[in-house]
């Protein structure tokens, strides 16, 4: 995976929210352009992100939790449900 900088706008909103993507593929939110941000901040911050990168570590539940999540996926349990909460 590469390194990204990724700066989005929502429809209706006056300001852009700024995520960097290390080479793990980890996500790091910045905050926000114009109210806490500038350019130069946002290249200082993502250099500081990379010149640190460390892969988390997937902890046992989470790890777990999308185990039993994607057998039940296997196992169509997951598909039609009335209630929508699939």
């Amino acid at each position: 995976m590469s390194r990204k900088i990724i700066i989005d706008k929502y429809q209706g909103n006056t300001h852009y929210s700024v995520h960097v993507i290390d080479s793990f593929g980890q996500e790091h939110h910045l905050g926000y352009l114009g109210i806490n941000l500038t350019m130069e901040d946002v290249d200082k911050l993502s250099k500081e992100i990379w010149s640190n990168e460390v892969k988390r570590e997937v902890d046992p539940l989470s790890f777990t939790i999308h185990t039993l999540h994607q057998h039940d996926m296997t196992r169509g349990v997951l598909r039609g449900n009335r209630d929508g909460l699939d």
